[in-house]
């Protein structure tokens, strides 16, 4: 009688279950994947409660603090304890950028077979900018990332080359894997006046949104600069950011000096992006410094929204060509505010038309699950073969 193997054990590696890009996309596959055939626990480096792990747990899934990650035989020693109280692991998919070339160096001296490195994110001008000691550091972890993972993905290309080096693509260990997210939400109606009047805002105010973590990356203080020249143009005029981070105070003092900071809206972290998107926004703008494949970006463009983007921002993330405007960071906010407001009359995509588009691209998680299913099955056939060999090994000595 033929009975259904036991589901593929797989640890992710982050560093908190918060409401980020990455972590987003784990979510979105936790919820669609078979658990049948594969189950998901998260190792993560913080003791803190966050958004998702209630989530997590109730899905049948562990969230595992292995703390102490910038000291690093403290960390090795949490994390071989966790493997054995809480392994057998057949795969290893850590997603903490460079720091995943520790993570799989001590996952292969617990003895797991398949292990994953994801970059999520690019990296170059950050290296270039650190001090020796860190680009030391960057190149160690390199180093051991090519040596220990027997697989690896990328949200995008330049997010690949940041991770595996500018040859990665001569690799067949490592490939891209674009991030894809729950479309079903922007499928539901809306009542805007409502969501508007939550939000403190006009129902025929011009709102332009912001959806992302308030940290270095994205470039906030220039996104305050642009709001204050894009207000002053339009007294109809609102801007919208949602997210949380460290840098959300100094931001928030930044734009109270601001004689327009009546029309500068600061809604936290929300579970409603989707909606918000649909209802309160009429374009979105993400003027970021570096990104790897900004998967909030996609949700834009799947609620109808223009986006202006800053140009370091791949160009596989602007799926809908005739919403997307590309900025260089050098150009002043005077401009930024110019292109933002000329989309008030700009002919675009209907909202169920640039859906459409969305839902046809890899970006779709109903298209995504079956290409990380196939990832996850490739590392357990690896896993069968060297466990093979190694007994064949053994009773050949």
């Amino acid at each position: 009688m033929r009975t259904d193997p036991a589901p593929l054990r797989i640890l992710h590696v982050v560093g908190g279950m918060g409401r980020g890009g990455a972590e987003m996309w784990l979510m979105h596959m936790l919820r669609g994947m078979d658990r049948a055939r594969f189950h998901m626990d998260f190792l993560v480096h913080t003791d803190k409660p966050c958004a998702f792990d209630e989530e997590i747990r109730a899905l049948g899934s562990q969230v595992i603090p292995c703390m102490h990650p910038h000291q690093p035989l403290l960390y090795a020693a949490n994390f071989r304890r966790i493997m054995a109280q809480h392994g057998p692991y057949d795969i290893i998919h850590s997603a903490v950028h460079h720091f995943s070339g520790y993570v799989l160096r001590l996952a292969y001296q617990c003895g797991v077979t398949g292990r994953i490195a994801h970059s999520h994110n690019t990296s170059a001008g950050m290296e270039q900018s650190s001090r020796l000691t860190r680009r030391m550091y960057f190149g160690v972890m390199e180093r051991w990332i090519q040596k220990y993972a027997t697989a690896g993905l990328a949200c995008s290309s330049p997010a690949a080359s940041a991770l595996f080096g500018e040859n990665w693509i001569f690799d067949p260990r490592w490939r891209v894997h674009y991030p894809s997210t729950d479309l079903a939400p922007f499928l539901q109606p809306v009542d805007h006046a409502a969501v508007r009047g939550e939000l403190g805002i006009p129902a025929n105010a011009f709102v332009i949104g912001h959806v992302g973590r308030f940290d270095h990356q994205k470039n906030h203080c220039f996104l305050i600069d642009i709001a204050e020249e894009t207000l002053r143009r339009d007294e109809t005029a609102r801007f919208l950011l949602i997210g949380d981070g460290p840098k959300r105070p100094e931001i928030q003092q930044r734009a109270a000096r601001s004689s327009q900071r009546h029309r500068i809206i600061f809604a936290g972290s929300r579970s409603d992006v989707p909606r918000l998107m649909l209802a309160a926004m009429d374009v979105f703008t993400l003027p970021s410094l570096h990104e790897g494949l900004p998967l909030v970006l996609v949700e834009a463009q799947a609620a109808g929204l223009p986006v202006v983007i800053s140009d370091v921002i791949t160009p596989e993330a602007g799926v809908v060509k005739p919403l997307v405007s590309r900025m260089a960071l050098s150009q002043p906010a005077e401009v930024w505010a110019e292109e933002l407001l000329a989309w008030r009359k700009r002919i675009r995509p209907t909202q169920p038309q640039a859906l459409a588009e969305i839902s046809a691209s890899p970006f779709h998680i109903a298209n995504a699950k079956a290409d990380l299913a196939a990832v996850y099955e490739s590392a357990r056939t690896s896993a069968r073969a060297i466990k093979a060999h190694r007994r064949e090994a053994i009773l050949a000595s």
